[in-house]
């Protein structure tokens, strides 16, 4: 399989990196020795008198590219975050694009995949049972707890098959797109940011991972179908705050938001044509076919997918809106005569629980394909019963385990690394991965335990560096300077992919 040219451009700026990294280490150790000298003769201060260096400019990085030694210094770490990022992506091409690895079956125990959960939410728990800081429902340490069992889940679902709970992670994912609606709404509606800087960062972090493995690994955007389904909600959810923000103060004001969005999905996803003709133009952005299913529909894909979850984000918003009320309300309950608040609680959760027995019954149990046609306008319901239970009683509010908010937090890249460092598509670009990754053969439990700590370890770095990378680059409140950054990146890559060009026409003729 010859490389593509954004893989020889990848390739070109891994090595330039690499070469400006040892440079920076090589005149870091030279000026190391130097000062020790000096500081020997007394003509320096020491060391620990030393500043932190300031935020990297357009000039720096400049700078760094042509070699010039302050600037390379200047720029060190974020160099070095640069080439480990690099290297991690290197391993996933390894792992999943070549046979140094055998792939292997999946295999279902739905008596080992209760005793993974069990045991691993034990030894959390015991490890790191915490209480938060705050009183109020839906606080972050619970949200990000919520988001990190969901995953383990979601995970364990793929690399087992576990076909039985296919309606559940349904529910997980969509909870996903709840949460997306709800934070940006909460934090666009408080603090009225709506900072070219800000939305930058929010793009970045749901878009700069996944480009960098549709080009390396040579895979459409879509197979990763969770951040590009965030990205456009989060850009209706922007949209609508930012359009006319002067009335977001106002009730009829929000009402007014709340009901534009709510029109707009409804005219895009329940009219075929006009879901066609607003998408159609980015087919080669939002199309994906499965190679092992070369004759279907390329936008099928993303209509099923961002179909799937096309209201929930809505009432993400609206319970932001309503938060404060609620907060008022749980706080009410808590202050009350304990009697009082108890037969209340108590007739609250009967009520709740015979509603989710009724939702269970009637909507969960259905088959796959009926479960689909209901999901999108059924999927409010369990997240809110959940909402509700979870934050019923004060214990149960201020409780969380906070191993899991851990994991809640490195998702996307949990979510995207699956596919290439944990489980395996066989050497096919842009397939589903149906196999496993196998590192130790014949010894399958030893051989997820050593792959899952590999996967888990990378996927944390991965989420360390690109947040790096991201506030090294991105400056949040100058949009000159940003303008400037990204231009420089967007130049940079530009020329590396026009050198990669260049080469595979050589080696063509």
């Amino acid at each position: 399989m010859s490389a593509t040219a954004g893989q020889v451009a990848c390739l070109l700026g891994f090595v330039y990196i690499g070469f400006l990294y040892v440079y920076a280490q090589v005149i870091k150790n030279t000026t190391a020795c130097c000062d020790k000298r000096k500081a020997h003769d007394g003509d320096v201060e020491s060391s620990s008198m030393s500043k932190p260096a300031p935020a990297l400019t357009f000039e720096t990085l400049v700078n760094c590219l042509q070699f010039k030694h302050a600037s390379v210094l200047e720029a060190k770490e974020l160099l070095r975050d640069m080439l480990e990022f690099g290297l991690l992506l290197s391993w996933f091409f390894v792992a999943d694009r070549t046979d140094f690895f055998k792939s292997g079956k999946k295999d279902y125990s739905r008596d080992f995949l209760l005793f993974f959960m069990a045991m691993l939410t034990l030894v959390f728990a015991w490890k790191s049972w915490s209480v938060s800081k705050t009183k109020a429902p839906l606080h972050r340490d619970q949200t990000e707890e919520w988001k990190g069992w969901m995953q383990v889940l979601f995970l364990l679902y793929h690399y087992f098959e576990a076909k039985e709970l296919y309606n559940a992670i349904r529910i997980f994912i969509a909870a996903y797109v709840w949460m997306t609606g709800f934070g940006n709404f909460s934090y666009y509606y408080i603090r009225q940011d709506f900072t070219l800087g800000r939305f930058m960062h929010m793009m970045w972090r749901l878009n700069f991972l996944v480009l960098f493995c549709c080009v390396i690994l040579d895979n459409s955007y879509v197979l990763y179908y969770i951040c590009p389904m965030h990205t456009i909600f989060t850009l209706f959810i922007y949209g609508a705050l930012g359009i006319y923000s002067s009335i977001n103060q106002t009730n009829a004001g929000v009402a007014i938001k709340f009901t534009g969005c709510l029109l707009l999905v409804m005219v895009v996803w329940e009219i075929p044509a006009v879901f066609k003709a607003i998408f159609g133009p980015f087919e080669f952005l939002l199309g994906y076919v499965d190679p092992r299913k070369p004759d279907s529909d390329p936008m099928h894909e993303w209509f099923f997918r961002s179909g799937l979850d096309r209201y929930v984000w809505i009432w993400g918003m609206m319970c932001a809106y309503m938060h404060p009320r609620y907060e008022k309300l749980m706080t009410a309950l808590d202050d009350m005569n304990q009697a009082k608040a108890g037969i209340i609680r108590v007739a609250a959760t009967g009520v709740l629980v015979a509603l989710g027995a009724y939702w269970y019954q009637e909507v969960y149990m259905l088959p796959k394909l009926e479960y689909n046609a209901m999901h999108p306008f059924t999927s409010w319901i369990p997240l809110t019963i959940y909402i509700l239970l979870r934050n019923m009683h004060p214990w149960m509010r201020f409780q969380f385990i906070e191993k899991y908010g851990w994991l809640g937090k490195i998702t996307l890249e949990t979510y995207i690394a699956q596919f290439h460092i944990w489980l395996s598509t066989n050497s096919v670009p842009n397939a589903q991965p149906a196999f496993l990754l196998v590192i130790i053969e014949d010894y399958p439990y030893m051989n997820f335990l050593v792959v899952s700590a590999i996967y888990i370890f990378v996927s944390y770095r991965l989420f360390t560096m690109t947040n790096n990378m991201k506030n090294a680059l991105l400056p949040l409140n100058d949009n000159k300077g940003l303008y400037k950054n990204m231009g420089l990146l967007f130049g940079v890559g530009t020329v590396f992919y026009g050198m990669a060009i260049i080469a595979n026409l050589t080696t063509r003729v």
